[in-house]
């Protein structure tokens, strides 16, 4: 069922999620049962089950840091940095610093006490709200206490340009491009939708 879930509901958008143990060790983990909880207040939901691998059936270091420290951040992956998130899905021993193995760099959130990825065009900065079990996996809502956006891909007036970034996206363990993108306003001006 777990293959047919993640073969289904695809594209998904992918949390890189770095985080800090109460002994100070950096984290970084990439999870892709990620979406918005909710508007008002703005909260974030990740979904991390159990370990796998060589760890199989362990709790992830990342749930542990959040639960332990009550902030992360989640930084979004753009193609250009596809590789070092691949790298850092490595099943490691907690006390690993991910970010190395990854080739990226630390640096401290702007208001709270979690390392963000410096290269990643979007950092935003959470405060755990609540873990909610469900099943074998724990949902993790997080609120947001502040973005860091790339100045490069901010247009202005609280918007995005998603083709500065470019997104990557899961796919059953693959991954996408999303670009070009195209709204229907503009597909229906090129070609008429034929309803006979």
């Amino acid at each position: 069922m777990y293959k047919l879930l993640r073969g289904s509901v695809v594209p998904r958008p992918i949390a890189w999620v770095s985080s800090k143990s109460k002994d100070g060790i950096l984290n970084l983990a990439p999870f892709s049962f990620f979406t918005v909880a909710s508007r008002n207040p703005p909260t974030l939901l990740i979904s991390i089950g159990p370990g796998d691998n060589e760890r199989k059936g362990s709790i992830k270091d990342t749930l542990t840091n959040i639960r332990e420290v009550k902030e992360y951040i989640i930084n979004m992956v753009p193609e250009q940095l596809g590789e070092a998130m691949y790298r850092s899905s490595a099943s490691v021993e907690p006390e690993k610093n991910e970010f190395e193995l990854a080739g990226v760099t630390a640096q401290n959130g702007r208001l709270l006490n979690a390392p963000a990825v410096l290269e990643a065009p979007i950092s935003i900065e959470l405060r755990l709200d609540q873990i909610i079990p469900v099943g074998g996996d724990h949902l993790v809502l997080g609120k947001v206490e502040c973005v860091q956006i790339d100045e490069a891909i901010y247009t202005g007036n609280y918007k995005i340009a998603i083709d500065k970034w470019k997104p990557l996206a899961n796919l059953a363990g693959d991954f996408a491009r999303l670009m070009p993108s195209f709204s229907y306003e503009q597909v229906s001006m090129i070609e008429p939708i034929n309803t006979t």
